[in-house]
């Protein structure tokens, strides 16, 4: 191994050790089992260059109303490696209707503003929204027609993507919600941890975990001897 190449070897070694040092220094904060679950079989992300955190939530749920604004202003604050999701909750039909009505935003590129009417709908206003119509009225309020909101709602884009969030649920195995789920390998909860706020300690202390292990891998790569 020539000189150039060994001082590299030497800058990526230093950073990992940094990176793990920085870990470490917080692992004994929280634990396994008792803070976080750690799953059986972790499920697949979907870009393996980020590191994943993913929100399992209900419109319905009071915990994940006041979870969100909390998430979202944690979510500014991430650097670039980091992507944050959501995956709705269906436990039901009712859910399901929801869970269509997050996708059908989404698809028709209104979520932000849609995303809040829904919360807001279930938890302040004491709408069920139990049926298809009764979500309608929440997509036309904010200027989506309404036979655009329909076939959209009913689309087989947006029943596949309802089929693949319930899937992704029975795989992380949740049992309430607001959950999150790290990496596909992580699950945080606010009874776990102990509070909405302290979930999100907990989640930087697992991305921190994760980007260690990211970077001793990376590390290790740098260093093996070329074939």
């Amino acid at each position: 191994m020539d000189r150039s190449l060994k001082t590299l070897a030497f800058k990526a070694l230093a950073a990992t050790v940094l990176v793990l040092a920085a870990a470490l220094a917080s692992a004994a904060d929280y634990v396994a089992g008792k803070h976080y679950l750690v799953l059986d079989e972790p499920v697949r992300t979907g870009d393996a260059s980020k590191i994943e955190v993913t929100e399992v939530f209900w419109y319905g749920c009071g915990h994940c109303y006041s979870f969100e604004p909390l998430l979202e202003k944690w979510s500014k604050t991430l650097p670039a490696d980091v992507v944050v999701l959501r995956s709705p909750a269906i436990w039901h039909p009712t859910m399901e209707l929801h869970a269509r009505a997050y996708y059908t935003a989404k698809a028709l590129n209104v979520l932000d503003p849609v995303h809040r009417a829904l919360f807001d709908a279930m938890n302040v206003e004491q709408n069920k929204l139990g049926t298809e119509g009764e979500i309608k009225k929440i997509f036309t309020a904010h200027g989506v027609d309404g036979d655009t909101f329909s076939k959209t709602f009913n689309s087989f884009g947006v029943g596949s993507a309802v089929g693949q969030a319930d899937a992704r649920q029975r795989s992380y195995k949740v049992t309430g919600t607001p959950e999150v789920v790290v990496q596909g390998k992580y699950r945080i909860s606010a009874r776990q941890a102990g509070s909405h706020e302290a979930m999100l300690a907990v989640i930087d202390h697992l991305i921190a975990l994760e980007r260690a292990a990211g970077a001793k891998r990376h590390a290790s790569d740098s260093t093996a001897p070329a074939q």
